[in-house]
This record gives structure tokens, C-alpha cells and sequence, in this order.
């Protein structure tokens, strides 16, 4: 079984979480340098090299038998099927985004999620959303407005990311067992096409695998760029508050936007700088409504 989430921070959490978010604020300068392979092929190492990682880890936990019981039970495959197909385009948007200069509209994708996330409980969970809530996602929904209409066309890299981690994150709280267990299912699940496209590649004589040792050896990285990070979450997340979970995460956008600017030299424009700080400022309201709350919860414990 897994084990229970804790209702209070822990240095051992936070440490997790922080190693989680820093791994993939850095993670586009990896996938920078794998720009001139498809992202089909970068995507299929990360699932074929991440088995072996996260099974390993498994075996050493003693976690497998929760692995079994889900590989024979129908319903958990089906569910794990779809999450796998929704986190595999996450990850084939995220690297083609990379690798064609759009790090911003990355890093605006993953600061919109958490907004996204919590209108998708409100509508399909019935969590019921304050007025300082609505106003971030009323926000955040504007300032894509603002992109939309200053480019023409609605900044799908940003909404791709935004709907598919979102959804990702949402049906990943219906699997029945425990989050490394999750993971692993899934990239099983996803292996047999990973495997076919890669040999596919490597007859055809368009695979990158082994025609360099720097091509290699990157693509072999995939696994532990995917893994690790995924790894040190799932297992912060337990030993930390959702909250402090979800003020946390905005380290990952944070760092996207830095390095795309800095690092990639991607252009500022005059849209972007319209709508970035609308959704800061969506981000901070967001923030402040988290620990409000949370201060009102542990107020309300007190009194009783």
C-alpha cells in the first residue's frame, strides 16, 4: 500500500520536492541538446530508460506486489492506458517546444496548470473556489486572450501542456496504487510502441541511437531525466501539505522562463510582456488564497 500523505511539511519533503522542481527547471537545457533528434524518438528513450530505472528502485523498496495486482486488474489498466497516453503528449509537446525555440510558451503552460487544476476540481469535484480564485483563473484565462489575439492563433504549446498535465494529474488521483508504482505501470504500458518505433528507426536507418556516442549517451539520459525528478516528487509530495505542494511548483516555470530568455535568448515581446505579468499576478493571488486557507484550517482545528 502506499503510503498515507502527511498533513504536515517535513524537511525530508521539502528537501524531495525542491530537488524535483530545480531537476526540471534545468531539464531544457538536456532537451536543448537533443533538438536535432524528433521529439518521437526523445520521447521513446524516456520510456524505454525509464523502466529499468524505476523497476530497479522498486525491487529494492520491496513495492513490486502492488505492481502485480494492478497488471491483473482490468479497470487499474484501462485508467493507467489513458494517463499514459496523456503524460506521453506532455512530454512530446514539452520537447518539441524545447527544440523549436517556444521555452516561454513552456514555462506559460506551467504556470497556468495549478489555475487549470483547481477549476478542474471545481467543476468535476465540487470543490468550491473563492472569489480571489476565480479572479486568478478570470486572470489567467485573460492572458491568454492577450497572446491569442496579439498572435493570431490561440498559443496551443501553452494549452497543450496546460490540458494535458492538468488531465494527467486529475485521472493519476483515480489510480489504486501507490505513485512510483503508477509511474512504472505506465511506462510498461507505453513500452511495446516505444520499442516498436525505435527498431522502426533503426531499420529505416533513421535512429540516432548509437550512430554517436554523444547521441547515445544522451538519449540513455532520457531515463534518468525522467525518472529521478518524477521519483523525488512523488515521494515529497507525501511528506509535504498540498498547499506548500502547490506554492513549490511555480519554481519549475520560474526557472523555464529564466533559462528561455537568458539561456535561449527567446524574444520578450510586447504581448508576452502583457500577459506574463497578468499571470503573475494570477500566480500570487493563487498563492495567497493556498495559505489563507490553510491558516483558516488550522484555526478551525484549534477551535475544536
Amino acid at each position: 500500500m502506499a503510503n498515507p500523505t502527511t498533513n504536515e511539511d517535513t524537511p525530508a519533503g521539502f528537501g524531495f520536492a525542491v530537488s524535483a522542481y530545480l531537476l526540471w527547471g534545468f531539464l531544457p537545457l538536456y532537451m536543448k541538446a537533443l533538438a536535432h533528434i524528433s521529439p518521437a524518438e526523445v520521447v521513446a528513450h524516456r520510456v524505454i530508460w525509464s523502466v529499468p530505472l524505476v523497476f530497479a528502485l522498486l525491487v529494492v523498496m520491496r513495492r513490486t506486489g502492488e505492481l502485480r495486482a494492478a497488471l491483473a486488474n482490468p479497470r487499474t489498466l484501462a485508467m493507467a492506458a489513458l494517463t499514459a497516453a496523456l503524460v506521453t503528449c506532455n512530454w512530446g509537446i514539452y520537447v518539441w517546444a524545447i527544440a523549436t525555440d517556444r521555452a516561454l510558451d513552456a514555462a506559460l503552460g506551467y504556470y497556468i496548470n495549478p489555475l487549470f487544476s483547481m477549476l478542474l476540481g471545481a467543476v468535476f469535484l465540487g470543490e468550491r473556489l473563492t472569489k480571489a480564485q476565480m479572479f486568478a483563473v478570470g486572470l489567467a484565462a485573460a492572458a491568454v486572450v492577450v497572446l491569442t489575439l496579439s498572435a493570431g492563433s490561440i498559443p496551443w504549446v501553452a494549452l497543450g501542456l496546460t490540458f494535458s498535465w492538468g488531465f494527467y494529474a486529475f485521472f493519476k488521483k483515480s489510480l489504486p496504487i501507490g505513485p512510483n508504482q503508477g509511474f512504472l505501470l505506465e511506462v510498461l504500458i507505453l513500452l511495446v510502441p516505444a520499442l516498436g518505433y525505435v527498431i522502426y528507426l533503426s531499420v529505416t536507418g533513421a535512429s540516432h541511437f548509437l550512430t554517436a556516442p554523444s547521441n547515445t549517451w544522451l538519449l540513455l539520459g532520457c531515463g534518468i531525466v525522467t525518472a529521478v525528478p518524477l521519483i523525488l516528487y512523488a515521494n515529497g509530495a507525501k511528506l509535504l501539505r498540498l498547499s506548500t505542494v502547490g506554492i513549490l511548483q511555480y519554481i519549475v516555470p520560474t526557472m523555464v522562463f529564466l533559462v528561455a530568455v537568458f539561456w535561449f535568448d527567446e524574444p520578450f515581446t510586447q504581448s508576452r510582456m502583457i500577459a506574463f505579468p497578468m499571470i503573475w499576478a494570477a500566480v500570487v493571488i493563487y498563492t495567497v488564497s493556498l495559505v489563507q486557507g490553510r491558516r483558516k484550517r488550522n484555526k478551525n482545528q484549534k477551535a475544536v
